[in-house]
C-alpha cells in the first residue's frame, strides 16, 4: 500500500508506527483525516493558532504545518509517529508543539480540531477540559467514521461545548461542528473503585481500559499470577491502570516491577495505584510510557506478564501482540518466563510455540486462556 497521502492540496509521506512492524494492509490517514483538512481550508482559512486532539499518525500535524499547532495524544506511539513523519516530510517544527492527555491544554486558540477517540469517556475528560480554556465563539470541529458518531456523541458536545450539528457524511465519514458557549463543565475523571476481594481502591484516569470495574480477563488472569518471596524482577507489559502488576507486587513482596504502557494515563493510574494502595513498595517500581519494549535492556527481568490487545487507534490488529512477544523474548533472561492472558480465538498458543520453542497451557474457560513461554534460547 502506498504511504502517499493527498491531504487537500498537499502530499505527504505518512507512516504508521511502529516501523518495524508496518501493517502494509493499514494506512496513517482516513477519510475523516482528508474531510476535516478541505473543511478547515474552505471555512477557516484565516486560522492561525490550532489545537489538535488525537492526531494518531499526524496527517493533521502535516497539513496545517504552516499554522502555530499544539497537537495532545495519550499515546506514547502517537506522539513518535506525529514527530517522524514531520520529519520526513522536511518540516519545520519551530512553531509546532506536543503534550500528553494530562498537561494544561494552551489558551490562546483560534480554532481545535478533533479525532473521535473510540472510548466515550476520554471524549468527555477531552470536552470537558476544552470547556475550561475556550473563550465564548471559540469553533471545535469533530470528524470521525459515521457509524463512530452516535446520538450520545452529539449530547456530549451539547454538554461540555455548546450549540453543535452534524454534516452531511462523505465517504463514510462525518463532522461535528461545535462552538464554545464558555463555562467549565466537569467530567467525572478520575474514576476510583474498590477491587473484589481485597483492600485495595484502584483509580482509573478516563482512557484507561474498563476503567470503572475490574475487567473479566484480569480477573481470570488473577488466578494464575506468580506468587513467590524470592527477589525477582516483572514487568507489566500494557499495564492499563495496573491492577496485575499491583496484585503480584502483593504476592510477590520483594519483586521489582516496571509498569509498561503507551497510555500516558494509563501509566499514570498505574503510579497512583501502587503509591495509594502498596506505598511500602512504591520504591521498587518503575512507571514508563513506550512502545511495548523498545530499547529495554536485554536478557534484563525475570517474568513479563501481558493481556495484549489487539488494536492500534481505530484498527484491529495482531501485530502489537507479535511485537510484545518478540520483544519480550529479547528482554528475558535465559529461563525467564512470559506469562500472558488472551483471548481463545486469537490463537496465541501458536505464536508463542513458533517465537520460543514452547508453550504451556496455565488455564482456560469458555473466553480466555493463559500461557505461559519460556526463553531457553
Amino acid at each position: 500500500m502506498t504511504t502517499q497521502a493527498q491531504l487537500g492540496d498537499k502530499t505527504f509521506t505518512l507512516e504508521r508506527f511502529p516501523l518495524d512492524q508496518k501493517n502494509r494492509s493499514l494506512q496513517a490517514w482516513d477519510s475523516a483525516d482528508e474531510y476535516l483538512i478541505n473543511y478547515v481550508n474552505e471555512h477557516h482559512p484565516d486560522c492561525r493558532s490550532l489545537l489538535i486532539l488525537n492526531d494518531s499518525f499526524g496527517a493533521l500535524a502535516c497539513s496545517f504545518n504552516l499554522l502555530t499547532v499544539c497537537s495532545v495524544n495519550d499515546s506514547y506511539i502517537s506522539h513518535q509517529a506525529v514527530a517522524y513523519n514531520l520529519q520526513i516530510n522536511k518540516l519545520s517544527t519551530a512553531q509546532f508543539s506536543q503534550i500528553d492527555s494530562l498537561s494544561a491544554l494552551p489558551e490562546d486558540i483560534d480554532l481545535v480540531l478533533i479525532k473521535i477517540p473510540r472510548n466515550v469517556g476520554f471524549l468527555q475528560f477531552q470536552l470537558s477540559e476544552l470547556s475550561e480554556i475556550l473563550a465564548p465563539g471559540t469553533p471545535v470541529i469533530a470528524a470521525g467514521k459515521t457509524k463512530e458518531i452516535h446520538n450520545s456523541t452529539i449530547k456530549s458536545f451539547e454538554q461540555f461545548i455548546g450549540e453543535t450539528k452534524t454534516s452531511l457524511a462523505v465517504k463514510k465519514s462525518r463532522l461535528i461542528l461545535s462552538t464554545a458557549k464558555g463555562g467549565y463543565k466537569a467530567a467525572d475523571f478520575p474514576i476510583t473503585w474498590p477491587l473484589e476481594g481485597t483492600e485495595f481502591n484502584i483509580t482509573n484516569h478516563a482512557n484507561v481500559f474498563s476503567r470503572d470495574s475490574l475487567d473479566i480477563g484480569a480477573r481470570f488472569f488473577f488466578n494464575y499470577l506468580p506468587e513467590t518471596k524470592k527477589e525477582t524482577s516483572i514487568i507489566d507489559l500494557g499495564c492499563g491502570n495496573g491492577v496485575v502488576g499491583v496484585m503480584a507486587l502483593a504476592r510477590c513482596p520483594k519483586a521489582s516491577v516496571t509498569f509498561v504502557d503507551e497510555s500516558y494515563m494509563a501509566v499514570e493510574s498505574a503510579r497512583l495505584n501502587v503509591e495509594q494502595n502498596m506505598p511500602e513498595q512504591f520504591d521498587n517500581c518503575q512507571f514508563i510510557e513506550n512502545d511495548c519494549l523498545t530499547d529495554f535492556d536485554q536478557d534484563s527481568v525475570d517474568m513479563v506478564l501481558c493481556n495484549p490487545p489487539f488494536h492500534q487507534a481505530q484498527a484491529v490488529t495482531d501485530h502489537i501482540a507479535w511485537q510484545m512477544f518478540k520483544q519480550a523474548k529479547e528482554t528475558l533472561k535465559q529461563g525467564g518466563e512470559l506469562r500472558i492472558i488472551g483471548n481463545r480465538h486469537l490463537d496465541y498458543h501458536d505464536k508463542l510455540n513458533r517465537m520460543f520453542g514452547n508453550c504451556k497451557l496455565l488455564g482456560s474457560n469458555k473466553k480466555f486462556v493463559v500461557l505461559s513461554a519460556t526463553k531457553n534460547y
